[in-house]
Parts: C-alpha cells; sequence; structure tokens
C-alpha cells in the first residue's frame, strides 16, 4: 500500500451526515468515533474541516422524485438534523446544509475548499453508497483528489457499503481504513 503524501494546509476532512436523526441506525456510533478521531488530527494539524449535514426548510425544498423505493418518512424530531456531540462541533467550524444527497450541489462547499487553496479531500459519514459516494463523485468531476475512510462510513447493508468501497472508490481515489490512513500518511 503506498504511502500518502498529506498537506493538511491543502486537504480537507469532509464529514457527511453524522448527525442525531441519522448516526442512530446500526454502525453509526462506531462511525462516530472514527471520524471524532479524524476531526482530533485534523484540529492538530490545522487541516480544514467540513461538517456536512442534511437538513429541509419546510418540506418543499426536499427532493420528490418518482421512485419504486420511497425515501424515509419526513417526520423527524426537532434535533435530528443536529451534529453528534462526540464531533466537537463548534460555532467557528464550517457547516455545509445540503438539501440532496451530494454536499457540493447546491452549496458553496467547492468555493471554499478553491478559495483555502484545498485539492483534496478525506471523505467519511453516512450511507456510504448515498451521501458519502454522492459527494464523492462530485469531487471527482470536480477534480479534487479523495480519500475514502472506510471504517469511519457505513450503509443500510453491508452489500451497498462493499459495492462503493470495491467497485466505486478505487477509480476516483483511494481507499483506506482509518488505521492504514494514520500509519501510512506522511505529513508535508
Amino acid at each position: 500500500m503506498n504511502s500518502l503524501n498529506i498537506d493538511f494546509h491543502k486537504t480537507a476532512l469532509v464529514i457527511i451526515d453524522l448527525q442525531k436523526g441519522i448516526v442512530k441506525f446500526p454502525g453509526g456510533q462506531e462511525v462516530v468515533e472514527k471520524a471524532a478521531e479524524l476531526v482530533k488530527l485534523f484540529r492538530q494539524k490545522e487541516g480544514f474541516i467540513s461538517f456536512v449535514n442534511v437538513e429541509f426548510h419546510d418540506g418543499k425544498d426536499a427532493l420528490k422524485p418518482a421512485t419504486d423505493q420511497p425515501a424515509a418518512s419526513a417526520e423527524r424530531p426537532a434535533d435530528w438534523a443536529e451534529f453528534a456531540p462526540e464531533l466537537g462541533v463548534t460555532d467557528n467550524d464550517y457547516v455545509v446544509t445540503k438539501r440532496q444527497w451530494g454536499a457540493f450541489f447546491g452549496t458553496d462547499l467547492d468555493l471554499q475548499l478553491r478559495r483555502r487553496g484545498i485539492d483534496t479531500i478525506v471523505l467519511c459519514g453516512i450511507a456510504t453508497n448515498i451521501g458519502v459516494e454522492s459527494t464523492a463523485r462530485e469531487a471527482f468531476q470536480l477534480g479534487y483528489n479523495q480519500v475514502f475512510i472506510t471504517d469511519a462510513m457505513v450503509s443500510l447493508s453491508q452489500e451497498e457499503h462493499d459495492a462503493s468501497c470495491r467497485f466505486i472508490f478505487p477509480k476516483i481515489g483511494k481507499v483506506r481504513t482509518l488505521n492504514e490512513f494514520l500509519k501510512h500518511i506522511h505529513v508535508n
């Protein structure tokens, strides 16, 4: 496995949908714990962190295409979009609120990354094949280098998670576990 040359001044940690209403399903707490380790590392190295959540203003801004498998219910508790407290999100952190699966479309994430000279993103979150993969595909099309921390993401099924990690992510970035990432980063 290749060493990763990570320049924390040109690399952002992008955390997808680790919010109270989403981290409750199986495997969510383990993802939060691993993401919290990445947050700690990026804070120590003064790297840029983008906390991404999904939330809707009044529900009319949510996508409603005709599908064979409807999305989850629109009924959500008041704290549904709040970040998991273990992440330690502060008022000074950069937060992106998206209204669809991917974190780039309809937000200023690309603008903020480019203004900071960031060319690489480290990606984690929930769900692997929905929010994470959609964001990854957008980032690929925008020309970002990517590192996927596969054990800091989870999906509704192992098959869905594995499909993204085996067939999509290796074609658009580098795939690592958290331990592999920590072991193989060469800090610039």
